[in-house]
């Protein structure tokens, strides 16, 4: 396959590449891979690859490593380039870059120095879970990977018990089984939840289930390959007035009606203005 060669403005192009299979590029992104004058990858090995199987020659064009543990000193090589009139062009191994990814002070640098920036969008296992999913995607939080301790882990599962729309996290299949108990214990085990793994590829797989049931298949089988997690909104516990009212006073006598009533929604689930306009009623009595 041949592709065009053409002038690039002196700019950082985000490149998203595939997940999985090959052929899940944007025509765009082979242009630009085709034309910038420096690539940069979180795997180069994975990008000369991704390039040979679409018949795009690298040339005599630098290729610079940049990932987690060399940011540092390899920023100062790119900022170079774009000094130089330079267009540079970043490729995530797998994904869209910058997604649960501490590249984004490569972008931050970058337009700190009065570079322009631009992204080109293509996959990301976040939007690709989502979309087999089955669940809600109205609202969604999206949250990376949980810490790797258990009593971390748990404590940071807790801190979204209230939060509306799915969840999203990324998992190792180490970890996976372990993740998902404690997603059932802390979050509630009725909970819809889905594992989502190989997004794309050969074995790509969507177990489905409460997170009882996810704990309990997990429990029986390993996994491997590339996993993201979903897991369905709580249910809201119905509040009777009588408790709300409790619940008010003994705030009221620490804090302002906004935080009681800011606190009492987050809570419980109950609309913050329904718990204001009780509150407001329990002074007028």
């Amino acid at each position: 396959m041949n592709h065009k060669e053409s002038a690039l403005e002196p700019m950082l192009y985000l490149l998203a590449t595939p997940l999985g299979t090959a052929r899940d590029i944007t025509l765009r992104t082979l242009d630009v891979l085709a034309s910038a004058d420096v690539l940069a990858a979180e795997d180069t090995r994975t990008l000369k690859k991704l390039m040979e199987i679409h018949g795009i020659p690298l040339k005599d064009r630098p290729v610079i490593a940049y990932h987690d543990h060399n940011g540092e000193r390899a920023r100062p090589k790119l900022l170079k380039a774009l000094a130089a009139g330079q267009s540079v062009a970043y490729a995530s191994e797998a994904g869209t870059p910058m997604i649960a990814d501490p590249g984004y002070h490569l972008v931050r640098e970058v337009q700190a120095a009065g570079f322009g920036v631009t992204s080109l969008p293509g996959p990301s296992a976040v939007i690709t879970a989502l979309t087999l999913g089955g669940l809600p995607t109205d609202i969604f939080t999206f949250a990376g990977f949980l810490p790797s301790t258990k009593s971390a882990r748990r404590k940071a599962l807790k801190s979204f018990e209230s939060t509306q729309g799915t969840l999203v996290f990324y998992e190792s299949p180490k970890r996976i089984a372990a993740m998902i108990s404690d997603a059932g214990e802390v979050l509630g085990a009725d909970r819809e939840g889905r594992v989502c793994r190989e997004l794309t590829k050969k074995f790509e797989e969507v177990i489905s289930g409460t997170l009882r049931e996810l704990s309990e298949t997990l429990a029986e089988r390993s996994l491997k390959g590339e996993i993201v997690v979903l897991i369905g909104k709580g249910t809201v516990k119905e509040v009777s007035r009588e408790a709300l009212e409790k619940a008010l006073t003994a705030l009221l006598e620490e804090m302002s009606l906004r935080d009681a009533a800011d606190r009492l929604a987050q809570e419980t689930g109950v609309k913050r203005r329904d718990i204001y306009q009780i509150g407001l009623d329990l002074q007028k009595s």
